[in-house]
């Protein structure tokens, strides 16, 4: 495992050390780690959302939407 040395401001040292020594992580590194991941899974989530996005933006005009239909549709199916 690589390491990384990181600077951080006395409330935010604060901060982490209340986290490990509250128990709920072993220790900084973990909940760094925990950070991290989390950070990397709302960056895929966001990235799959703004692709969405850009999909429907270039789909065209929206179409008038007639609820009647989709739920007979939706039955046929």
């Amino acid at each position: 495992m690589a390491t990384m040395n990181i600077s951080l401001p006395e409330q935010m040292r604060d901060w982490v050390l209340e986290r490990t020594e509250g128990g709920e992580y072993a220790n900084n590194s973990d909940y760094v780690r925990d950070l991290i991941r989390k950070d990397k899974q709302r960056a895929e989530r966001l990235e799959v959302l703004q692709a969405a996005i850009t999909k429907g933006v270039k789909s065209g005009e929206p179409k008038e939407f007639d609820k009647e239909t989709f739920i007979r549709h939706m039955k046929n199916k």
